[in-house]
């Protein structure tokens, strides 16, 4: 699979518009791989002619969960996929397994286990290798979760090349909120083999696009773009191929070059006639951690590792861990986070608990309420393995030792995972009483690292903070040797809090060590970020360091007084545990009030209130998607608290509200989070599914004497569907109102159709259902 960096590969262009004409009404265009298997061989025939060298199967959708009740079987399918696609190919172009999303969302934001989307990937994954694929391509995700854990599936299953792509919109995220960035650092940690952009968006677009993700990955990269934005009264996009080829062609980062939705074979071989050439060099990759939306660069500043979901002294903490009640372990993560905390470590080390599952389920909730990048904490390697591979991102490993045990079994899960690691400058227990033997412990696992194929500046050197008050001639052999590390250019760890430990006045003594360390060299302290004055000094010390340039954010944090989350606090209001989607936290504040405050007026004056701001939030991209359902989560949870304990039940739900995907589309996710924000901030939701006539809309629209029809759609090629369904309504006289969204959607076409309402996303849904829908 290599090539020389100067050469180009033509990938194909799209393959569902070229099949509608073939297809039945809500028929899967998979199934054509049986049924009309010489329209699909002639398709990739006619890519292959135009000049395409990898050809992707039509197995877009061919899993089980979308093939569920069609009849056929997963391999059956892919089976007939690859056959169709390798007689076209012959010995000209490769065949690669197409696979798409699965078409649910996972937890934390679903109801999907990532182990059982790996378990749906590797069906798939599977057939395709015994039918004979070159390659495994993974394209048209947002979610990094999901295409992680397809990857993983593959990683398992073969040891074929894995292509790996994402679609953005014009924001350079993904609706789920997921950067370039980070999906370059997070994909190619997982050792595919080529990474890049398909979909949603025009070739000079997504180009802006590639050029972050270059920024951090040295793996060769994928452009597949669009024909430009559809226009939805025709479902004709609106580039001809050689504006798409001029485009392609102007840019030189990628290595492979196809086309997506509007694409044909005249694009592809417009592409091909343009001669495109890589000629753009490359800087060498930044290193960093990552989660779905933040990067945190290993660049020598200095990055707070919130160290407070640890059960290590913690009895609170060890007896939640045990009952299994994770809502500590969602305030804590997002009270460091707010706190300033820019990684969270996680350790679940609690005697007599299933350590390997509580890991997988503490990372799915911490991840839920915060979007930081996570240290893996634990000494048991099936531990690691469960939070590295649960994690939506890339992560730190903390932490492996010098003994051979140790690096035996940490440094394999560093390089399958792609995570960076916490060398601990010690042997299996005996503890450095020098720098000098720091220094050697370091280079002994460092040595071994660089074997594993881990880079340098991937590796973290955590110089042993001992206590002051036992072992104070240590304190200074510790900032030695930090100062050292440094010098070789690694990145320096230290837990900070415990030089302090057993003696008065913790926090003087604590923060001024951090000083030191600081100023030696640490870039990476792991404490409290709960504590203000220990964040006060992190700040003032990146001023001094020159990291803050100017003292623009030394002088934005406090210019004015400013109030941190305290380490121990009361119940957190209720507006705060909304902002910060903690369900848990919402459900007790709620009650609180309810001793003193009457039922409507914490409507109007708390969750009202809290749902604006996250609006706005939102819409300025302070949050993403998930943060947003979360918070709806929060509120919803508090309406269920309010209703429960009203006598009466005078405070019921608004509505309804009847959400269905129009007829001969089987894409509902977006509809799916549009009933989740609805349903969580007090409507009543009838939820129709997927592909449903117009017929039924109305049916339903009428029987449950609905105030609000919402449709959705995401192919141009059923908003027919949407307009019938508008039609209908219009012709029976029946005058409820209708909004519409999806992704190929426009406010221009919503006029056209009669809809009353357009919505680009579901806070749009939302602030509609609320203006006519009060309360």
């Amino acid at each position: 699979m290599e090539m020389k960096p100067e050469q180009i590969c033509l990938l194909d262009g799209g393959m569902g518009t070229q099949l509608q004409e073939h297809l039945r009404p809500g028929e899967a265009p998979e199934l054509l791989n049986l049924r009309r298997p010489e329209v699909i061989e002639q398709v990739h025939r006619n890519y292959l002619e135009a000049g395409s060298r990898i050809l992707l199967t039509n197995t877009f959708g061919a899993n089980r969960r979308k093939l569920e009740g069609k009849g056929v079987t997963v391999a059956e399918v892919v089976s007939a996929a690859v056959g169709n696609a390798r007689r076209a190919a012959g010995s000209l172009a490769r065949v690669a397994l197409d696979i798409g999303p699965i078409g649910e969302m996972l937890r934390p934001l679903g109801t999907l286990d990532p182990q059982e989307a790996e378990s749906i990937f590797s069906e798939v994954i599977d057939a395709g290798v015994r039918a004979g694929v070159d390659l495994i391509y993974f394209e048209t995700f947002s979610d990094l979760m999901e295409i992680r854990a397809g990857i993983l599936a593959a990683r398992d299953r073969c040891d074929l090349p894995v292509f790996a792509t994402m679609t953005f919109e014009a924001t350079g995220r993904t609706f789920l909120g997921v950067s370039a960035e980070a999906a370059a650092l997070s994909l190619s940690a997982l050792g595919v083999s080529a990474v890049g952009i398909n979909c949603s968006i025009g070739p000079e677009a997504a180009a802006g696009i590639l050029e972050r993700m270059a920024a951090y990955t040295d793996l060769p990269l994928i452009l597949k773009p669009n024909a430009g934005m559809p226009d939805p009264m025709t479902g004709a996009y609106e580039m001809t191929p050689e504006e798409f080829a001029r485009q392609m062609a102007s840019h030189h980062l990628a290595d492979y070059l196809g086309g997506c939705c509007g694409t044909t074979p005249a694009f592809i071989r417009a592409l091909s006639d343009s001669r495109p050439e890589k000629t753009q060099s490359r800087p060498a990759a930044r290193s960093g951690l990552c989660s779905m939306s933040r990067v945190v660069h290993l660049d020598g500043g200095i990055h707070v590792i919130g160290e407070r979901i640890n059960p290590t002294g913690k009895k609170k903490l060890q007896e939640v861990l045990r009952q299994g009640d994770l809502r500590e372990v969602e305030r804590l993560a997002a009270e460091q986070e707010e706190a300033g905390a820019e990684l969270l470590d996680i350790n679940v080390g609690v005697p007599g608990v299933d350590e390997v599952r509580l890991m997988r389920e503490v990372v799915l909730t911490v991840t839920a309420v915060s979007s930081l990048p996570l240290c893996i904490d634990s000494t048991n390697p099936q531990v690691l393995e469960a939070g590295l591979r649960t994690a939506p991102g890339r992560c730190l490993i903390n932490s492996v030792n010098a003994s051979e045990a140790s690096m035996d079994s940490v440094l394999p899960l560093a390089r399958k995972y792609g995570a960076a690691i916490v060398a601990l400058a010690m042997g299996k227990s005996a503890l450095p009483q020098s720098t000098e033997e720091r220094l050697k412990y370091a280079r002994t696992i460092c040595t071994r690292a660089e074997a594993e194929g881990i880079r340098r500046e991937n590796i973290c050197v955590d110089c042993l903070t001992l206590t002051a008050g036992a072992q104070q001639d240590q304190v200074q052999e510790t900032l030695r040797a930090v100062r050292d590390i440094r010098r070789q250019g690694m990145q320096t760890v230290l837990g900070v809090s415990n030089i302090s430990f057993g003696l008065p006045e913790r926090l003087l003594l604590t923060r001024t060590f951090l000083s030191q360390a600081i100023a030696c060299g640490l870039t990476l302290p792991i404490l409290n970020p709960c504590q203000k004055e220990i964040m006060d000094t992190v700040d003032a010390c990146r001023v001094l360091t020159g990291e803050d340039e100017g003292a623009r954010r030394y002088s934005e944090m406090h210019a004015m007084v400013q109030v941190r989350p305290q380490a121990e606090h009361g119940v957190l209001s209720l507006e705060d545990a909304i902002l910060r989607g903690l369900e848990g936290d919402a459900e007790q504040a709620v009650r609180e009030l309810l001793v003193h405050t009457d039922p409507m007026e914490v409507i109007s004056r708390n969750i009202l209130p809290a749902l604006d701001e996250v609006g706005t939030r939102y819409e300025t991209q302070q949050i993403f998607l998930p943060q947003l359902m979360n918070s709806a989560k929060a509120a919803g949870a508090a309406f269920d608290v309010l209703r429960a304990q009203m006598s009466g039940g005078s405070i019921g739900e608004k509505g309804p509200i009847v959400l269905a995907t129009v007829e001969g589309d089987i894409h509902d996710i977006g509809k799916n989070i549009v009933r989740t924000v609805l349903e969580n901030t007090g409507f009543k939701v009838i939820d129709l599914g997927r592909d449903v006539p117009a017929e039924r809309v109305l049916e339903a629209a009428l029987q449950n004497h609905a105030r609000l029809v919402g449709l959705s759609a995401l192919m141009t090629t059923t908003l027919p569907g949407m307009k019938r369904t508008i039609d209908l309504f219009h012709e029976k006289g029946i005058r409820i109102p209708i909004v519409v969204g999806g992704a190929v959607l426009t406010q221009a076409y919503a006029d056209e159709i009669g809809a009353d309402y357009y919505a680009k996303d579901a806070k749009q849904t939302q602030d509609i259902a609320r203006t006519l829908i009060p309360d």
